[in-house]
């Protein structure tokens, strides 16, 4: 393996509309939530393995969570588990793992990924990594991997590419925000344009070198801690100065603002795994388009729904149709999978009852 390849996984999010099953003490990252044996984050962290050195991957999460990597990741060591004191956003925590890694190895090529997201065909994702790796080795380039458009979504971020770009990997004309409808629907008819899938590849060099031209007050925070990195005085300096961070996204600090952004469009298939709808999309289905997940179930006149509880319970369905159906410790969700969003809403509720 090439001892330059790192990664960043990014696994602090709580997931909140995949409550009840995902909560602040135990998100969603850290769930087997499709039933096949391994967390999300496990999942995340083989992929990532087959080319990237084990060694080379850093976990970034908050640090209520430093135990449950340990548990599920026991080959990573405490020096590979970045834990953020306070709530920041992705740019200030991808800038701290950067300047880590870059104090290790000066010429590190790097993935920043998510730890909930699922991708299926692992051996096409690692062939459009390896052709990441390899654009941003040679130029001076902050890259992401573009996912292909499926449907007129709303709930994604789009990148808009040159239409006139023949090349594999193309220059990026701008990042759009999550659109309406209607403006969905024009970019998937105008071709150019793919989801933001959170994926992004470059060099320490390249994105540092960014960071300067673009947030300079941030990075001048975190340079202060480099005689700390990767020493028994590293924490001691996050706990005292992370905090003091702007809460801002890397689409917003860096990627927005940089002239040297390309894409590759992905070739895998991919889901984010954001709601329990986009679960049953990836979830077997019976007949009826019913999914089950640690269940087993009698469905009458039933159709659409996701079922999932987390044992073997008996679950009894009659009449219900496109239903998310969980039971999870001292909860019992029934709820029509069109209002999926407002799940995230019902936490606050449910402190009151």
């Amino acid at each position: 393996m090439n001892s330059n390849y790192y990664a960043i996984v990014m696994a602090g999010g709580v997931g909140s509309r995949f409550w009840p099953v995902s909560t602040v003490e135990f998100p969603k990252q850290f769930h087997d939530m499709l039933g096949c044996g391994v967390t999300l984050l496990q999942k995340t962290f083989s992929r990532l393995g087959q080319l990237v050195p084990a060694e080379n991957i850093l976990i970034l999460t908050n640090e209520r969570y430093n135990d449950l990597v340990l548990e599920q990741l026991p080959m990573v060591n405490a020096n590979q588990i970045l834990l953020e004191p306070a709530m920041r956003n992705t740019a200030p925590c991808i800038l701290y793992a950067t300047l880590k890694i870059q104090k290790l190895n000066p010429n590190a090529v790097v993935v920043v990924a998510p730890s909930d997201h699922w991708i299926e065909d692992e051996a096409t994702f690692i062939e459009d990594l390896q052709t990441a790796f390899n654009f941003v080795e040679k130029e001076d380039a902050l890259m992401t991997l573009g996912i292909q458009p499926t449907f007129p979504n709303t709930g994604f971020g789009y990148i808009e590419f040159d239409k006139l770009d023949q090349n594999q990997v193309k220059k990026v004309n701008q990042f759009r925000e999550k659109p309406d409808y209607e403006t969905a629907k024009k970019f998937l008819a105008s071709g150019n344009f793919l989801w933001n899938g959170g994926i992004f590849i470059w060099s320490v060099e390249s994105v540092l070198k960014a960071f300067e031209a673009f947030q300079p007050k941030l990075l001048a925070l975190f340079s202060e801690g480099i005689p700390t990195y990767n020493t028994e005085f590293e924490n001691e300096f996050i706990a005292n100065n992370y905090a003091l961070a702007e809460n801002i996204s890397i689409d917003y600090a860096v990627m927005e603002d940089a002239a040297n952004v390309y894409v590759l469009p992905a070739r895998f298939d991919w889901n984010d795994l954001g709601t329990w709808g986009s679960l049953h999309e990836k979830l077997p289905k019976d007949l009826q388009e019913n999914a089950v997940v640690n269940s087993k179930v009698i469905l009458e006149n039933a159709s659409n729904n996701v079922i999932r509880t987390d044992s073997k319970k008996i679950v009894i369905v009659d009449g219900l149709n496109d239903y998310i159906i969980v039971d999870h410790k001292d909860v019992l969700l029934i709820y029509p999978k069109s209002k999926e969003q407002e799940i995230k809403s019902l936490i606050e509720k449910v402190k009151n009852v």
